[in-house]
């Protein structure tokens, strides 16, 4: 089972929270406060944070812009991830992944199940890489950012988590691009 090893040293990641919504506002974007209060509680930085409407070329063009900033490693977005016609966020990060994460889609889903019985069906939360940044997709709910962190994220951007997490892979996310 997973546990977190003391003997390890902690290792801060920095992050960039991205909400996407058409009705909030920075002053009630309860959902991106519950991430960087994750973020800088569990004692990472939150570097960069913005609020954009569902507009899948901005969103897309936001996310491939923080992908090539050294000093972001990660990117939560919020909203956006169900099925309206609206929501877009999903198409605008899978614009911007190599390669996507596909277990995260589904260990959301079982945590949400655990949560919210069969309405986790309406989400569509996804992860990815792209230019050795991770980015991952999560529901605009405050509920849905808090189970994501708490019971993923959390543990897995701790790089005292074992057996594996995703720090202490960090420097080969990019390794192709490298490659001549």
């Amino acid at each position: 089972m997973s546990r977190i090893d003391d003997t390890r040293p902690f290792t801060p990641v920095r992050f960039a929270v991205l909400t996407v919504s058409d009705t909030r506002t920075a002053a009630d974007d309860r959902s991106g406060d519950t991430l960087a209060a994750r973020i800088e509680g569990a004692g990472h930085l939150l570097v960069a944070r913005a609020l954009l409407r569902d507009d899948r070329d901005a969103i897309a063009a936001q996310l491939r812009g923080w992908c090539t900033d050294p000093g972001i490693d990660a990117i939560l977005t919020t909203g956006g991830t169900g099925l309206t016609g609206r929501d877009v966020t999903v198409e605008a990060h899978r614009d911007v992944y190599e390669k996507e994460i596909d277990a995260f889609g589904t260990i959301f889903t079982i945590v949400s199940m655990q949560k919210i019985g069969t309405s986790a069906i309406q989400s569509r939360a996804c992860a990815g890489v792209a230019q050795g940044t991770y980015l991952f997709a999560l529901p605009g709910s405050t509920g849905a950012c808090r189970d994501a962190w708490d019971e993923i994220l959390g543990p897995q951007f701790d790089y005292r988590h074992r057996p594996c997490n995703f720090v202490e892979i960090f420097p080969r996310l990019d390794e192709h691009l490298r490659r001549k």
